[in-house]
């Protein structure tokens, strides 16, 4: 890992990555792309009554409307350029359609729209860089095909009944983070024209184990022992709140495995909420300080496959990956494996704040243990 890049996400919402490339005709560089955790810069989703105590959701909000997360988004070249190529290089989806871009942010995605011949775009965001979005729009000459809404999905109302696309990019750290995947999928029931299509519709979060001695060293263990006093009681807190930075290929000990695929066009909202069953196997004698998850995201609906992956081994994103510091060093050999579960949920009292269950095992020759550890991203 990157050494002193490494931190946890914040209300505000920061970035998470095993490796995917989608590559369509041309523009090479622009097409291996790769995401990282979850990061919805540029999204849209529920916000406090005014009066409410302050929760995450309105400091959520309060993070979209300052440039600088949007700057760090659109400079995500995987990121945009991926959406780029897909409104593009597939204007048949676009082409007098009716478009709903969910989170629209400064409105780029509306933007790549518009000029791909949608017939009109209705570009909906929470925060205050709605109003930056229209001048924007107003600036480069879309004011007749670009609306913008400004408010929660939730409560706003369309000039039109239905949409026949709606584009969005939700994701977030560890794919689920700030839980804006229900805003997409309550506009889709609210919405959606039969037949209609979902940008992007497919998502699949992925789990691997890695080495992490040094890093864990530096900012795990390092709360036993402060100038001589004992602050372990706030390395249980650090444990608990898994890390978003980038990881290194070399670090990787086990294989990848698939721990869920999403179908944004037909899931359910009760469906972010799973149990999901793993075995990584290793691939070198090494140790284990670190479980890591990861999303890809795929565009199914498109002339030619394409998508791209937050994972270590692909081009990094602002998502990065997230990292899972276990409490034990798993002294693993090649072929041994480790198994368990993953749990996830968004908080009951924060729903933007995911909620991880981890039970793992290994029953190797020089380890075996079993526990179970509990993580809340917030």
């Amino acid at each position: 890992m990157e050494n002193g890049h490494r931190k946890p996400p914040a209300a505000s919402g920061q970035s998470s990555k095993i490796r995917l490339q989608y590559k369509d005709e041309g523009d090479a560089d622009a097409n291996e792309e790769v995401a990282t955790e979850s990061s919805n810069l540029e999204d849209d989703s529920t916000m406090s009554e005014a009066g409410d105590d302050k929760t995450s959701a309105d400091y959520y909000f309060d993070s979209y409307s300052h440039f600088g997360i949007h700057e760090e988004m659109l400079k995500d070249v995987v990121r945009t350029k991926t959406y780029q190529n897909v409104i593009y290089k597939n204007a048949f989806l676009f082409k007098d359609k009716v478009v709903l871009d969910v989170g629209a942010g400064t409105g780029i995605l509306s933007l790549f729209c518009a000029k791909a011949g949608a017939r009109h775009v209705y570009a909906v965001e929470c925060s205050t860089m709605a109003d930056m979005a229209q001048q924007i729009v107003r600036q480069n000459g879309f004011s007749n095909a670009i609306t913008v809404l400004k408010g929660k999905i939730e409560e706003i109302e369309l000039p039109v009944a239905q949409v026949d696309v709606i584009i969005s990019e939700w994701m977030g750290y560890f794919l689920l983070y700030e839980n804006m995947l229900n805003t997409v999928l309550y506009a889709r029931d609210k919405w959606l024209v039969h037949g209609g299509i979902i940008l992007p519709d497919k998502a699949s979060l992925f789990l691997t184990a890695i080495e992490d001695a040094e890093y864990k060293e530096d900012k795990i263990e390092f709360w036993n022992n402060v100038y001589g006093f004992d602050m372990s009681c706030i390395r249980k807190q650090a444990m608990s709140e898994p890390l978003v930075d980038i990881v290194e290929q070399n670090q990787i000990v086990t294989d990848c495995q698939l721990l869920k695929t999403m179908d944004i066009s037909n899931m359910h909202t009760g469906d972010v909420s799973f149990i999901a069953p793993f075995k990584l196997l290793a691939e070198r004698n090494d140790y284990i300080h670190a479980l890591v998850a990861y999303f890809d995201v795929s565009f199914t609906k498109c002339h030619k496959l394409m998508g791209f992956s937050t994972g270590p081994k692909s081009r990094a994103t602002h998502w990065k990956q997230t990292v899972l510091y276990l409490e034990d060093v798993l002294s693993i050999c090649q072929g041994e494996a480790v198994v368990g579960t993953l749990t996830v949920s968004p908080n009951k009292k924060n729903p933007r704040d995911v909620d991880i269950a981890l039970k793992y095992s290994l029953d190797g020759q020089n380890c075996q243990v079993s526990r179970t550890q509990f993580y809340r991203m917030r």
